[in-house]
């Protein structure tokens, strides 16, 4: 059978995929849900260490994520520098403090106490890896020209979500870090004018024993409708 074919002046390749009958496909379906479900994000982490391969390969799955053009508008940074990770926890937590004490309503502050969230936040420091994604707004071509990209907000966030299936896969845990704003993570790490902070993950692995808030995810009826 061939293999590429010209379409309209470009190439394309023959896409090839594992075929499953119903009953494996619902088993596979389920079994994925289960084991997504364990997924939890932690806050206490041991220190230690994570090879840099393993964060290669979970940037590199991260990146096979769908993008607006296929532009892959992300750029994913690894930190394991110990300087450069305590920069990061005092710039993020005095982001935090002015959120907690000024910017924060008391419904989202009554809504986060079931968390144990405040704003000190030493897993900055305590993890052996963050990743802080950026977005690429926009990119220079060879002449210089600029060019955005689209749909940018969709593409790394659909990128983040996979990474962070990636980091359970790998049997390590994480967490959605947020500060807002987060401007201070470009000047940090020293990012070109065309990035910009979209979340960090702090990586590593669950310190032990490690106790997370009892949870429970709204049913399959709170978060779909049927049209059949």
């Amino acid at each position: 059978m061939q293999k590429t074919i010209d379409y309209k002046g470009f190439d394309h390749e023959l896409y090839q995929r594992e075929h499953y009958g119903s009953e494996p496909m619902l088993e596979r379906s389920s079994a994925f849900y289960q084991w997504l479900d364990k997924r939890r994000s932690v806050r206490e982490f041991s220190d230690a260490p994570v090879a840099k391969a393993v964060i290669e390969q979970l940037i590199m799955a991260a990146s096979t994520a769908p993008s607006g053009a296929h532009k892959q508008p992300w750029t994913f940074c690894a930190v394991a520098n110990p300087a450069l990770k305590t920069k990061i926890r005092e710039a993020a937590e005095k982001e935090e403090r002015e959120t907690y004490s000024k910017r924060m309503s008391d419904r989202w502050r009554n809504d986060l106490a079931p968390l144990g969230t405040d704003a000190n936040k030493p897993f900055l420091e305590e993890a052996p890896w963050l990743i802080i994604a950026f977005k690429r707004v926009y990119e220079h071509d060879k002449q210089g020209v600029k060019h955005n990209n689209y749909y940018v907000n969709e593409s790394i966030g659909i990128a983040c979500g996979m990474l962070i299936s990636a980091i359970h896969n790998a049997g390590l845990v994480t967490l959605t870090h947020t500060p807002s704003p987060m401007n201070f993570l470009t000047q940090v790490l020293d990012r070109p004018g065309n990035e910009r902070a979209f979340l960090l993950l702090p990586v590593g692995y669950p310190k032990d024993p490690v106790y997370v808030p009892k949870l429970e995810r709204k049913p399959l009826g709170e978060v779909s409708v049927f049209y059949e």
